[in-house]
């Protein structure tokens, strides 16, 4: 079996973190396989990434490629996981899945084998900012592991957590890049209510947004005590929280990952 790395699935998920990987030089497009369908989706794929091995059906890659990344919509993955994989696995087979609400046993239990990572990222990772959580069987090889882990690094970050709280991982960061995006747009509408052009307001919200974060994640200081230096006696900063606070803003964000983690759990 040559050391090829097989993607099942060329679309967005699968071009990011090709895109990342092949960046960082943690992996070569010459090591790397894709199956892929759509004829449109494969030209688009040999244009980004000279080198790939590309295929229309997942039999060849799977007689080549030792670690296999799925890919796919879950839908596509459950429809074609037993009848069409589940016979061409090998021991030597590794799998990182990365799509949504399917768990690890249910992986395994389509697949045949235990040698399998579950990973629920977000879409970020398509411009290198990606938050993902991974887990994995007990029985899984841990070099395996490592590698997925890394790749998955070469997006974002990637945080180990038990498979049964990546339904909360996808309230927190697998779906709220949704929320933020409400945010940003809300943000830049009382811009362009107080007078702002559009344009001009949705830059300033967006790059607020991102500056806020990037404080959390450098300075290590809880969001509480960043929002307390921003936050002057009587100024404008309090008048603003005490109108978020009344409009029960926090509450709403703490149901809505709640809600996300449930709705991901009843769909597992």
């Amino acid at each position: 079996m040559v050391d090829m790395v097989g993607f099942l699935g060329g679309g967005q998920m699968a071009q990011a973190l090709i895109s990342g990987a092949t960046s960082s030089g943690f992996l070569e497009p010459d090591n790397i396989c894709v199956v892929e369908p759509l004829t449109a989706t494969r030209e688009l794929l040999q244009e980004k990434f000279p080198g790939l091995t590309l295929m229309t059906a997942a039999s060849g890659m799977l007689s080549q490629c030792q670690r296999i990344v799925l890919a796919v919509k879950p839908q596509v993955l459950q429809a074609i996981a037993k009848p069409e994989l589940a016979k061409h696995v090998r021991p030597e087979h590794c799998w990182l899945s990365i799509a949504a609400g399917i768990s690890l046993e249910s992986l395994c239990e389509s697949l045949g084998t235990r040698q399998v990572v579950r990973v629920m990222p977000n879409t970020p990772c398509q411009v290198g900012a990606g938050a993902s959580g991974l887990s994995a069987t007990n029985e899984v090889n841990c070099d395996f592991v490592d590698w997925a882990q890394k790749l998955m690094e070469s997006v974002g970050i990637c945080l180990k957590v038990p498979d049964s709280l990546l339904h909360a991982v996808t309230g927190v960061s697998g779906s709220s890049p949704a929320y933020i995006y409400m945010i940003i747009e809300a943000l830049a509408d009382g811009g362009v209510a107080s007078g702002l052009a559009r344009e001009t307001a949705l830059r300033l919200a967006a790059q607020a947004v991102f500056g806020a974060a990037k404080m959390v994640l450098e300075t290590g200081l809880h969001p509480g005590q960043l929002k307390d230096q921003v936050t002057s006696p009587g100024g404008t900063t309090i008048a603003a929280l005490r109108e978020l606070e009344r409009g029960g803003v926090r509450s709403a964000f703490i149901e809505a990952v709640c809600q996300a983690a449930q709705r991901s759990q009843q769909l597992s």
